[in-house]
């Protein structure tokens, strides 16, 4: 618990420090660059304790969104972290407005400070905890109830993400084949109603249940014996397969009772609304950004093969729409006939074609288009079908009929009910190196799982596949 406790008080000093270290960064912006690019005026020498009331501001909102009790994965405490800062800068604009001292401070600086920590925030917050966390402090040990299937899958979650700062340092089973025996350097101990002698003795602060086949009874049994022993009990229900995101908890007091509400969220007209400006908005700024890229692989294109820069291809849209997908060529002009020659007389070639839809290496491709897909800068024209509206920043694979009559079959009608994305979960998953049933079944994922926050992580893992090649061909 003293381990726990001062954990807690050094996360809260790495907070203080990159409070300071925005608002330093904000104020050296506003005083000695900003002046070059506009008619700023003259910034006053600062007593940087009249800012002093900044800090307990954002301690507070960092606080009330349980930044130092709850245990987060990566993705869910940098939403968390943004929503903070959002908050933080409101709440400290309405204290110059309601304490009339708005014309004392510069808005500018406020400003300033609440975007440089966007990115600044998570980055600084996020890794120092990595290093507090390998002195031992803001970890919990975690005793898992079940070594099965469930209880692997759960445990390489929290290896993958050790974020949520939940050490595993055991297994319980009541299998005695189990006993004594190790999963993935885990001792696996035997009987699980000796949970309660583990926890006293090895000082267990969370317990995870994650026995999907156990009988009701003895399973809430379990929880009402250590709910007062462990400091948490996390349950794994038998409910694999179903929306994880935009799930909520419903509570039936009298009856003791739990229901799970799970929403339709693509179906609802503000999230589609959403989610179009967002599109818009986005591709915007990516096409001013992108035109003089965009311009030069043009340029590269028709320098490099005969043929159009810009190819169309009929792919199947929202409810069944065909429309034309745009993409820079990266294939000779004479493609078909040469995989139509190549699929008759290669077997491996065939194989891996009717496996994955794609072949890893495929003579059709031009030297600048081997390029371009390794990128993924072959999609960039695709920007252009986001802003005509036949295509989405992020969503399902935009595919052909036949390989929708081939493969998709019964998940089609769910997969292709939304818009078509540039990029979605399997660009971020593996791309090349996946099966396309497996692909099918992240599409199905992503429709059943949408929200905006979502897209936004898709997004930024796109950039890091496409910076890292990731999965390319």
């Amino acid at each position: 618990m003293l381990k726990k406790n001062s954990g807690t008080v050094l996360l809260l000093i790495i907070d203080l420090v990159t409070i300071l270290i925005t608002l330093n960064i904000a104020i050296v912006i506003r005083r000695d660059i900003l002046p070059y690019f506009g008619n700023f005026p003259e910034f006053p020498q600062i007593d940087y304790t009249f800012f002093w009331w900044i800090f307990p501001v954002w301690l507070f909102f960092l606080a009330y969104e349980g930044l130092y009790s709850k245990k987060l994965s990566f993705w869910d405490e940098v939403k968390i972290l943004w929503k903070v800062i959002f908050f933080s800068t409101l709440g400290v604009f309405a204290i110059l407005v309601l304490g009339k001292f708005s014309e004392q401070v510069s808005r500018t600086v406020i400003v300033l400070m609440g975007i440089i920590s966007f990115p600044v925030f998570p980055i600084l917050r996020i890794n120092l905890k990595k290093l507090v966390r390998r002195s031992g402090m803001l970890k919990s040990k975690v005793l898992i109830l079940g070594a099965g299937k469930t209880g692997e899958l759960i445990f390489n979650a929290l290896r993958r993400d050790r974020n949520f700062g939940l050490n595993v340092v055991g297994f319980l089973d009541d299998d005695p084949e189990k006993r004594g025996k190790m999963l993935h350097g885990v001792k696996i101990h035997a009987g699980v109603d000796k949970a309660e002698k583990y926890i006293g003795r090895c000082g267990i602060e969370d317990i995870i249940i994650a026995m999907p086949g156990c009988d009701k009874d003895k399973c809430i049994s379990l929880i009402n014996r250590l709910q007062h022993k462990a400091q948490n009990i996390i349950l794994i229900p038998d409910l694999f397969g179903i929306t994880v995101l935009g799930t909520n908890l419903l509570h039936f007091f009298q009856e003791q009772a739990i229901g799970l509400e799970v929403r339709n969220n693509l179906a609802q007209p503000v999230n589609i609304i959403t989610k179009k400006i967002f599109d818009v908005l986005v591709s915007c700024a990516l096409f001013i950004i992108l035109a003089l890229p965009m311009l030069i692989i043009v340029l590269l294109i028709k320098v490099n093969s005969k043929g159009p820069a810009i190819f169309s291809q009929e792919r199947v849209g929202k409810n069944d729409r065909i429309f034309k997908c745009y993409k820079f060529r990266t294939m000779y002009i004479d493609a078909e006939e040469k995989l139509a020659s190549l699929l008759d007389n290669n077997k491996e070639a065939r194989s891996e074609w009717d496996h994955h839809w794609k072949l890893s290496s495929d003579p059709r491709i031009t030297r600048v288009g081997r390029f371009l897909r390794q990128t993924s800068l072959d999609e960039l024209p695709q920007i252009f079908n986001v802003l005509l509206g036949n295509m989405s920043l992020v969503g399902p694979r935009p595919v052909t009929q036949d390989e929708i009559d081939e493969f998709y079959k019964e998940q089609a009608k769910l997969c292709f009910g939304v818009t078509p994305g540039i990029t979605g979960l399997w660009q971020v998953s593996g791309r090349s190196n996946t099966s396309y049933n497996y692909r099918i079944a992240l599409d199905s994922w992503y429709v059943r799982n949408w929200n905006l926050w979502l897209d936004i992580i898709i997004l930024l893992k796109t950039v890091k596949v496409v910076l890292y090649r990731e999965g390319a061909t």
